[in-house]
């Protein structure tokens, strides 16, 4: 079964009208692959100036704010990510709808990113947890995507592997290389 690749740009709390609007051009006018699913997380007080300026092939999410200037701070509004335990895949209704994203904690915001191998390896024990748990055809159509560091540098290697089906990218979609991620399957 062939999932669609997914690529977050998870802009946190980064961001003002002139530096988003700047990256709003450069993705407008960068050429993407077609057979990936892009959206954006904006702060949420630029979510109507973000949709009305980025093209519509891109989807837009929200984060919300804190009382920061700006930074790699990822509020309670979530967009891409649901944590699933036990009790609550029985409460999950359509799974299309549902892209998970491993994160090791050592590579958010360190520039450190898990090897091919290493993210390969976790994707796969994540897709045999719902084969188990939900069922087979789940695990083969669940997008599980890879998140923390990912760069232009690293994503074709990373994009390259069986079980990783797109990316959860933070400080890199902010830059005009997020393009080159976007487009890291093709």
């Amino acid at each position: 079964m062939t999932r669609k690749f997914f690529v977050g740009g998870n802009w946190k709390m980064n961001g003002d009208k002139k530096s988003l609007g700047e990256l709003i051009q450069t993705m407008n006018g960068g050429k993407v692959d077609s057979n990936v699913e892009v959206v954006c997380g904006a702060p949420s007080i630029y979510l109507d100036f973000v949709r009305s300026k980025l093209d519509s092939k891109f989807g837009v999410a929200a984060q919300n704010c804190y009382k920061v200037p700006k930074g790699a701070f990822t509020g309670e509004i979530r967009y891409l990510i649901q944590v699933i335990f036990p009790n609550f895949t029985d409460n999950v209704k359509d799974w299309s709808k549902v892209v998970l994203a491993y994160e090791p904690v050592w590579a958010i915001g360190t520039g450190k990113t898990a090897s091919p191998q290493q993210a390969q390896e976790v994707h796969e024990k994540l897709r045999e947890w719902l084969k188990t748990n939900v069922s087979e055809a789940v695990a083969n159509s669940v997008r599980i995507i890879y998140g923390g560091s990912v760069t232009g540098a690293t994503c074709k290697e990373l994009a390259s592997q069986k079980d990783v089906d797109g990316f959860l990218v933070g400080g890199a979609s902010l830059k005009p290389e997020f393009i080159d991620i976007i487009n890291a399957k093709a």
